[in-house]
């Protein structure tokens, strides 16, 4: 039997994890997604949002609602990697709105390890400034045990300069060059592409949602279905 680290390429299921608030959800989370389901040959890609969200404070929209925006963002993005011919699976998993307590990615980590086995690689997809927060996570250093991280330039975002001691030193012990190293192994390694460059923030569209000139913000950087609901709701006036 192939050792956890030895298996041949493309034989190991490759799980591609984009976490968030989703308040709301907006094209820049689209745009990595699919753009690491292409790049890394995801066969699933999950989109969960937070249950308690504890980083981020009071005045976050109901989990439920964000789960709604969520699964109607996951219908534009599966329809986008159905025009790129990208055969990964979109799902929308409500794992940790369904968890009580804070939404903390260890715990997330385990039970999808459980779900899909020692060998799927499990990869976290994220933006360069998330991995220079790492360190404000929840058990942050007991990730790389159970997942790979695919990271996404940002515009302007000088990751070198940004980064922590303790961040660096995590870069230099399971940073690899290579994507094939993700699809290739269980967790352990970290990806940082430099080829996407993605500067949506979810804070500064609910700023600019209040602003009169909401309509070609919205059109431009939310997805169509996620919009419809939000424009339903009346979210973010």
């Amino acid at each position: 039997m192939a050792s956890l680290n030895s298996l041949p390429l493309n034989t190991r299921k490759k799980i591609g994890i984009l976490g968030g608030t989703f308040d709301p959800p907006h094209l820049g989370h689209l745009k990595l997604a699919s753009h690491f389901a292409k790049h890394l040959n995801l066969d699933n890609l999950l989109l969960i949002p937070s249950g308690e969200p504890w980083q981020k404070g009071l005045g976050i929209t109901p989990a439920e609602i964000r789960l709604q925006l969520t699964e109607a963002a996951g219908i534009d993005l599966a329809r986008a990697l159905l025009y790129l011919k990208v055969p990964t699976q979109v799902g929308i998993d409500r794992i940790e709105i369904d968890r009580a307590g804070p939404s903390y990615m260890l715990d997330t980590a385990k039970v999808l390890r459980e779900r899909f086995g020692s060998e799927a690689s499990l990869i976290c997809l994220m933006g360069a400034d998330s991995l220079v927060n790492l360190p404000s996570w929840h058990a942050w250093q007991d990730l790389m045990g159970y997942l790979n991280f695919a990271v996404a330039s940002r515009p302007n975002y000088d990751l070198g300069a940004q980064i922590t001691p303790a961040v660096k030193q995590l870069l230099d012990k399971h940073q690899t060059s290579e994507p094939s190293a993700l699809e290739n192994c269980a967790s352990g390694r970290i990806y940082v592409d430099e080829t996407l460059s993605v500067d949506l923030s979810s804070t500064d569209l609910r700023n600019h949602l209040k602003a009169p000139a909401r309509r070609s913000i919205e059109s431009e950087q939310i997805p169509s279905h996620t919009l419809e609901i939000i424009t339903k709701l009346g979210l973010y006036q």
